[in-house]
């Protein structure tokens, strides 16, 4: 028992479980983030446009409620509601666009890192040096032996 829970520990504190912990509660912060930007500002905005209607309250009522007489609910309404639905579709889309764009970010900076630095443009060999006079002088005297 104690060498299954000394594996459980060297699992857990691998930097990978640990990073993808922080992740998550990162992600559920970040989610509550976007759950208040598209309730409480975007959906607010978009019921002004349908005409004060509250967005997260459309519904396609398939069967309606049945009061009785004393106005106690007997028969509860049945409906889909698909207003709730757009509101976590976009919810889900910024989410998306944001981690889309924290992605591309890191992808950049580790491309940026990854890249070597330039290599310097190989300097030009120099020249060979100018003949001396005398090296010249000995050449033509060379030349003038062989046409003899």
């Amino acid at each position: 028992m104690k060498k299954f829970f000394e594996e459980f520990k060297a699992f857990a504190m691998r930097g990978n479980v640990v990073d993808m912990a922080v992740g998550v509660v990162i992600g559920g912060a970040f989610g509550k983030i976007t759950t208040s930007i598209v309730n409480d500002i975007i959906m607010p905005l978009i019921s002004i446009l349908t005409g004060g209607v509250d967005f997260t309250e459309w519904k396609w009522v398939l069967k309606e409620a049945v009061v009785a007489a004393d106005g106690t609910v007997s028969a509860a309404e049945v409906a889909v509601k698909y207003g709730s639905t757009i509101a976590i579709i976009l919810d889900f889309i910024i989410i998306a666009f944001a981690v889309f764009c924290l992605v591309k970010g890191l992808n950049a900076l580790h491309r940026k890192k990854e890249e070597p630095a330039p290599e310097p443009e190989p300097e030009p060999e120099p020249a060979p040096p100018a003949p001396t006079a005398e090296e010249l002088l000995t050449e033509i005297r060379d030349l003038l032996k062989e046409q003899k």
